[in-house]
């Protein structure tokens, strides 16, 4: 069922990562050809995926990556530290107006000077990678867009907490004199890395979206929502 938007936001999409049920994007507000504030556009179910049905444009093609659109939203929704979200409309059709520039990118580059909301905590395979819940809770932002100054995309299979393994790709990069170690979601990152065998690629050019995500047993998790490239954007 439609439901009426209230406003319009036009975004420039830094992230359309995959997420269980669906996808998780994330971008700038664009306008005037500059990049503004973080958006995280949510759907209304529990976990706040946005299905691949409701990302379509007119013609039948769905937002990409660096996708500058307008899309139609009902209300802000802050969820905890992801104080970005904003609720879509449903049934309703995104308008691509362009695509963002390589310059338009570095520009859109955040600046950090600390660390990534918070070090020092670390999953198993991870390194830098958790924020406890008391820690988040207190958090302003869920979303950063950075210039790392070394960064490996690393492939291999880990051990899942189940039981069992998973052929994962991880972003072992440093900022700022730090290292850390982050899963990545974007799937056509994946899909170019899994066709290959397990190993270890540098990437010597990129600017990389970081997300924060929701709190799960008692931790959120930083992940690479988007590995950005200058091919990528041409």
């Amino acid at each position: 069922m439609a439901s009426e938007p209230k406003y319009q936001k036009s975004i420039l999409c830094l992230a359309n990562s995959r997420r269980p049920g669906g996808y998780c994007l994330a971008g700038k507000e664009f306008t005037a050809g500059k990049a503004g504030a973080w958006i995280r556009p949510i759907s209304n179910r529990a976990s706040h995926e946005i299905s691949a049905l409701e990302q379509r444009y007119e013609d039948g093609n769905s937002l990409a990556l660096l996708d500058i659109a307008l899309i139609p939203m009902i209300e802000p929704r802050a969820v905890e530290h992801q104080t970005e979200n904003h609720l879509i409309a449903t049934g309703r059709f995104w308008t691509k107006t362009s695509r963002a520039t390589w310059p338009q990118i570095i520009a859109a580059t955040d600046k950090v000077s600390g660390p990534l909301w918070h070090d020092g905590e670390h999953s198993y395979h991870g390194h830098n990678d958790k924020v406890p819940a008391e820690i988040a809770k207190t958090l302003k932002g869920s979303l950063v867009l950075v210039v790392p100054a070394k960064l490996n995309l690393v492939v291999a299979s880990e051990s899942k907490f189940g039981g069992g393994e998973e052929r994962r790709v991880r972003a072992d990069l440093h900022l700022n004199g730090v290292r850390y170690n982050f899963v990545v979601t974007d799937p056509v990152v994946e899909a170019k890395y899994f066709a290959g065998k397990d190993g270890v690629y540098p990437v010597k050019d990129s600017r990389i979206c970081l997300s924060l995500a929701e709190v799960i047993n008692g931790n959120a998790i930083k992940l690479v929502a988007a590995v950005i490239t200058p091919d990528r954007a041409s």
